[in-house]
């Protein structure tokens, strides 16, 4: 909470909006819904989601991943979209307008070795941004996925649990998107006019072709 107080006064401070900060486990159901089902009034007129909460955890082959990597995986990337998705919705609904978008992976339009668990997760984030897009037609609501490749952020460092090298070494060779490239996708994705709609999006790095293939610097 107090990470988020902090940037919330420097953004504040910086672009004269207000923010309302909230702290809650995003794969904990009761935290969410106690949380977004209770915003003030004034916080209520919801026009964007962004999914954005996600890891992945090791990357070992299917017979010895770790199967509470796999629950954390699963419950973080899936049920934490599903929940938050679901509390936000009635804002939107009651509106009849609103934007969902979805981050979800490469990983989950390309399985790659030992990515198992991990890009099973993102392949439902695909699944269920397309059946939300047909069930939220009715209410005018946009849904978005948006697929990144290989992101220079503290993703590889959680991924191998906070093994330097092996983080640094993901990145070598090439050079891959920043988070910033990939909000400015999203906020292009967000300020498009009411009767447009970007369904699906995948972005890379130039150096990378899919979720396998790069064109890596020689030496």
């Amino acid at each position: 909470q107090d990470l988020l107080d902090a940037l919330a006064e420097k953004l504040e401070s910086a672009y004269h909006v207000k923010i309302l900060p909230l702290c809650f486990d995003v794969s904990k159901r009761e935290e969410v819904f106690n949380c977004l089902s209770k915003l003030p009034e004034a916080w209520q007129d919801i026009d964007i989601l962004i999914n954005n909460a996600g890891l992945a955890l090791g990357r070992d082959p299917f017979d010895k991943a770790s199967i509470d990597d796999w629950d954390t995986m699963m419950h973080t990337n899936v049920d934490g979209l599903l929940y938050v998705s679901r509390a936000v919705l009635p804002y939107m609904i009651s509106r009849k307008k609103g934007h969902i978008i979805n981050i979800g992976s490469i990983a989950g339009k390309q399985v790659y070795e030992n990515g198992n668990v991990y890009c099973a997760s993102k392949a439902a984030v695909d699944s269920i941004s397309q059946s939300m897009r047909i069930d939220l037609l009715p209410h005018g609501i946009k849904v978005t996925g948006i697929h990144p490749g290989a992101v220079e952020t503290n993703f590889s460092l959680v991924r191998f649990k906070g093994d330097a090298g092996k983080a640094s070494a993901a990145y070598q060779g090439y050079i891959p998107l920043s988070a910033k490239d990939v909000a400015d996708t999203v906020f292009y994705c967000a300020s498009l006019p009411g009767h447009v709609c970007i369904n699906d999006l995948t972005i890379t790095c130039l150096q990378q072709a899919d979720a396998i293939y790069f064109y890596k610097n020689q030496g």
